[in-house]
């Protein structure tokens, strides 16, 4: 069993949302980091690779689904370098957090994970209060800060200290989080 996962959030993006342009600018400067924690992740035995992705509302679509869609989307040369395997682990949550209405918790407990590891976006929503609910359920905290993107910069920085302060995150870079 791994005592880590390395949770890559909402990365299968289809970037056709309002928010879309300002996003993707940001999280090109992450996917050549996030795809090398990705790598190290596949080649270790002690590590999981999880995929948790929004639905975007669509409660009939399957993992695949939403893997093809973000492929053909408006910016895949963002999704192709973290794509998930085929066989990988990919569940869809429907609001803001990884652990919200998802069967991730139970999934870390029996994999015995005692750390996660929160990569991909936004900053400042997804993975603040996916996060915060890492922290709740007594979950070790580490968040690459070159391997999460925001939309607003202010508040990407705000979310970051707020994980380092109040939810004993761990802030490194990606290079630091698989050694």
């Amino acid at each position: 069993m791994a005592d880590t996962a390395l949770l890559v959030v909402d990365m299968l993006n289809a970037y056709q949302h309002p928010d879309a342009d300002v996003l993707a600018g940001n999280v090109a400067d992450i996917v050549e980091p996030l795809a090398g924690l990705i790598t190290t992740a596949r080649g270790r035995d002690d590590v999981e690779l999880i995929y948790v992705n929004d639905n975007y509302g669509d409660f009939t679509a399957e993992p695949s689904d939403l893997i093809r869609a973000a492929l053909e989307g408006a910016r895949p040369e963002l999704v192709r370098p973290i794509a998930p395997d085929e066989g990988a682990r990919v569940m869809t949550k429907v609001r803001h957090s990884a652990f919200y209405a998802t069967p991730l918790d139970y999934l870390l407990n029996r994999l015995e994970v005692t750390k996660v590891i929160l990569t991909g976006q936004v900053t400042e929503q997804c993975i603040l209060y996916s996060a915060l609910d890492a922290y709740v359920r007594h979950y070790d905290v580490m968040v690459p800060k070159d391997a999460v993107a925001h939309i607003d910069a202010e508040l990407g920085a705000a979310a970051l200290a707020m994980m380092e302060r109040n939810m004993s995150a761990e802030i490194v870079t990606a290079e630091k989080c698989l050694p």
